[in-house]
């Protein structure tokens, strides 16, 4: 599981897929992998979401770190490992979840907000915390979070862009959680492969120079 989040932290995005059809989302995640990305979460929200995270599983590189996200209980939790997923995430607490993906030797990000919450989420196992919704806060939020616990890595999500990844960066996230806006919409319903790359790659390159930064 180390292995898990040590890939995770260097892979520095996490693309959070919540598409409306399944072969939209299969679509991006093509886009995404072809772009340079490391990882995605795709969300339980997505119709036949474990199904794809198999057929993901299946067909993506070894090295690639898969998640399955929106997370609520441990039944689904269990699925989404059956699956092949490598991390669940959660929006919130989920109580014992840290402890299923520890026990299958996965990982676990749990969702968290006040520096209660947290710290919650450290203490129940969460080897990543998910500070979400991201943008309710802003990089100043997180950075006063880190700044009380610097020994938590965090990851902003919700709100993530092009225009303030490099911030996040800044404030002390460990990595950063992308939606949809990591995936231009109107160009993968064109079936505009390469505009969708181009447009998600930014991410990854203003991650990258904000890495070099620190």
């Amino acid at each position: 599981m180390n292995n898990i989040v040590e890939a995770l932290c260097k892979a520095r995005v996490i693309p959070v897929l919540r598409l409306a059809t399944r072969d939209a989302s299969a679509a991006a995640i093509d886009c995404l992998l072809e772009a340079g990305f490391q990882t995605v979460e795709l969300t339980l929200t997505t119709p036949g979401a474990l199904g794809l995270l198999a057929e993901l599983r299946r067909r993506a590189p070894g090295t690639f770190v898969l998640g399955a996200g929106t997370v609520l209980d441990l039944d689904s939790g269990k699925r989404c490992l059956d699956a092949g997923a490598d991390y669940l995430v959660s929006p919130c607490m989920v109580s014992g979840m840290a402890n299923l993906a520890r026990s299958a030797e996965r990982a676990a990000l749990i969702g968290a907000f006040t520096p209660s919450e947290v710290l919650a989420a450290w203490r129940d196992g969460a080897q990543i915390v998910k500070l979400f919704p991201a943008s309710s806060g802003g990089p100043s939020h997180l950075q006063a979070i880190h700044a009380v616990f610097p020994e938590i890595p965090l990851c902003p999500t919700g709100g993530v862009s092009t225009t303030n990844i490099v911030d996040y960066f800044k404030a002390g996230a460990a990595l950063v959680g992308a939606g949809n806006n990591i995936i231009d919409q109107k160009a993968l319903a064109a079936g505009d492969s390469a505009q969708v790359i181009r447009h998600a790659r930014q991410f990854l390159e203003l991650a990258r120079s904000a890495n070099v930064r620190q």
